[in-house]
């Protein structure tokens, strides 16, 4: 992919997922929220010229699939959670530069009222 084909990005922001994902037993048994930005660097000339939806890339099914990911996973850490969601972005959309940003909402750490976050990159060149 060039560098002038990057300057597109699709940009999904604070996708809200329940989750069974963490270190304690509680996590994964009980679940709790994450937030998810994605991006992922396309070509989206032709769609934005032509206003043809088939030269797009259909957002719908990045935001189902991760749902769906969502409710079936669970595991001890957001970076398996990123990863996986990693590999379902490149099936969808193949092997482009893509970008996860995943938040779990409530660290189950005394006294802390912030987020944790893991933020991975694949294909990525720029």
């Amino acid at each position: 992919m060039t560098t002038e084909a990057l300057k597109d990005a699709l940009h999904i922001s604070d996708l809200r997922v329940w989750a069974h994902v963490g270190v304690l037993d509680h996590e994964r048994r009980d679940g709790q929220w994450f937030s998810l930005d994605l991006s992922m660097w396309l070509d989206l000339d032709d769609a934005a010229r032509n206003d043809d939806l088939s030269r797009s890339a259909d957002y719908s099914l990045a935001v189902q699939a991760v749902q769906s990911l969502a409710n079936s996973l669970q595991c001890q850490t957001i970076e398996h959670f990123s990863e996986r969601v990693l590999a379902l972005l490149e099936e969808l959309y193949g092997p482009v530069p893509m970008r996860v940003l995943l938040r779990k909402c409530a660290a189950p750490i005394p006294g802390f009222g912030g987020t944790v976050a893991v933020e991975r990159h694949r294909h990525w060149t720029v």
